[in-house]
């Protein structure tokens, strides 16, 4: 109850410094359904996917023209969970290998 993450973006232009580079492509999986609340709203279009057990989303970090560009039409956040309890997984995908990079550390998790 209350889980909510505020307006952000997956993508930062720093992150080109990356041996992974940017993340390109956001991968959202939802494991449950919400009573009520728990979607993922998608700010500067106004757009909100609501939690549905076994649905996804997926959407551009980066622009298409342009990979090192963040796409400023998606920034998202996740609205409160009114009622009940959400389960979701993501993952996101680099524009290079970022399993060898991780394992050394130089993905910038531990900045």
């Amino acid at each position: 109850l209350g889980q909510e993450y505020k307006r952000h973006h997956d993508m930062s232009e720093a992150d080109n410094n990356l041996l992974c580079g940017p993340r390109v492509l956001t991968f959202f999986l939802y494991l449950s359904d919400v009573e009520e609340g728990g979607g993922t709203r998608f700010t500067d279009v106004d757009i909100t996917m609501l939690p549905k057990k076994g649905s996804a989303i997926l959407w551009p970090s980066v622009t298409d023209d342009d990979v090192t560009k963040q796409e400023a039409l998606t920034h998202h956040e996740a609205m409160p969970v009114l009622k009940g309890t959400k389960f979701a997984a993501n993952s996101w995908i680099h524009l290079y290998d970022y399993k060898i990079p991780n394992k050394w550390g130089c993905t910038g998790a531990f900045a």
